[in-house]
């Protein structure tokens, strides 16, 4: 039995109570007929209440709406929140389905444990996502590349001004019909590589998926703009040599002779959900993908030598990215021909095709939900 398939749901302990002021039929056809990134907001929300004296309790769906807090509240001074992003598709006969919900549920729970939050059942996880896909399934897109972004996310909810864990906890999942990443087709991406600042460090909070790893990258991404870059990687904070990660996603690099390497899970990089995909289906194709660090005098110098044929990123929102061109204060470089490579494009192809329905999923990642 897949894993998938012997995920626990618990959808039937949620509560429905409807939105009395929904969005009109009119409007939502004019939201899904102008799909941007995370700016629509779907009719409702799932929640989920935890106490340090009930435990997880109050499950429900309710009107998407704004949160009432207590200027108090930890999360507002002590940050302490995680979060998750993940996708429903809608496939050609109708049906809506998840990518791997049960891998973002374990992950959500190692973040809440390295933040000091309690830790989610994956069948509160699960049965959220299911509860608010069903009851806003009609918010789920059906045209090429586009999907229903799930974002997860729990917060210190209690009042007090003290460096303590919180004792009352929400959880919410809210939902943004999205399209494709891209406005015009596939395009390489221009990376600056960031050597005076670091998104984590050691024994930091590198591979939990959290709020403040996001705050510490904006003003390197606001300078890389500036630069004319898109996109922001970081090294490593102990020696600044080696390749980690960008601001929201993985980092893979294609040599000449086939191999794919990949920065090795070290404590400090997010392990991504599409990175172990990537990785399990170049596996089956039978490349050989090293997980090892990847110093950047070893790219500088494969990209001049053109040892390295393609680099590519991934990540839940634009699923895989090709890199075009990398810039330092020292070099800049092109990435093969500066347009998407074999692999890059295949790699896509093949991941998105089983998202949608248009090829087999032999791994279980993908759950019928409506």
């Amino acid at each position: 039995m897949s894993t998938a398939a012997a995920l626990t749901s618990n959808v039937e302990a949620f509560q429905v109570v409807s939105n009395v002021s929904p969005h009109s039929e009119a409007e939502r056809e004019a939201a899904l007929a102008d799909l941007r990134f995370g700016v629509q907001f779907t009719d409702h929300m799932a929640r989920v209440t935890w106490t340090a004296d009930e435990g997880w309790h109050n499950r429900r769906v309710e009107a998407y709406g704004p949160l009432s807090l207590d200027p108090a509240a930890a999360v507002l001074h002590y940050g302490q929140e995680v979060f998750e992003g993940l996708k429903a598709f809608r496939w050609a006969d109708g049906s809506v389905w998840t990518f791997r919900a049960e891998a973002n549920a374990a992950r959500l729970a190692r973040s809440a444990w390295r933040l000091a939050l309690p830790e989610l059942p994956a069948e509160d996880f699960i049965g959220a996502i299911d509860a608010l896909v069903r009851a806003d399934s009609a918010w789920v897109p059906g045209v090429e590349e586009s999907s229903l972004y799930l974002r997860p996310f729990m917060y210190a909810h209690e009042a007090f001004l003290g460096v303590r864990p919180a004792r009352h906890v929400e959880f919410l999942v809210i939902a943004s019909p999205v399209g494709s990443y891209f406005a015009s087709g596939v395009k390489p991406v221009s990376i600056w590589i960031e050597k005076d600042y670091h998104r984590s460090g050691p024994g930091g909070t590198g591979d939990a998926k959290c709020g403040g790893n996001y705050a510490a990258s904006l003003m390197p991404q606001m300078a890389a703009y500036a630069k004319g870059y898109e996109q922001v990687l970081y090294l490593d904070a102990r020696h600044g040599t080696l390749l980690e990660e960008l601001g929201g996603m993985n980092v893979f690099a294609v040599m000449a002779d086939g191999t794919v390497v990949t920065p090795v899970i070290n404590g400090n990089i997010l392990e991504g959900i599409t990175r172990s995909a990537i990785i399990a289906l170049l596996g089956e194709r039978d490349v050989k993908v090293v997980e090892r660090d990847l110093p950047l005098i070893e790219v500088r110098a494969g990209l001049e030598a053109g040892t390295i044929s393609e680099v590519f990123a991934c990540g839940t929102a634009a699923v895989v990215t090709p890199i075009g061109r990398f810039g330092s204060d020292e070099f800049e470089l092109t990435v093969g021909s500066g347009e998407p490579g074999p692999v890059t494009l295949q790699i896509r192809k093949e991941l998105m095709d089983i998202q949608y329905g248009r090829a087999e999923d032999t791994h279980g990642w993908m759950r019928r939900v409506v």
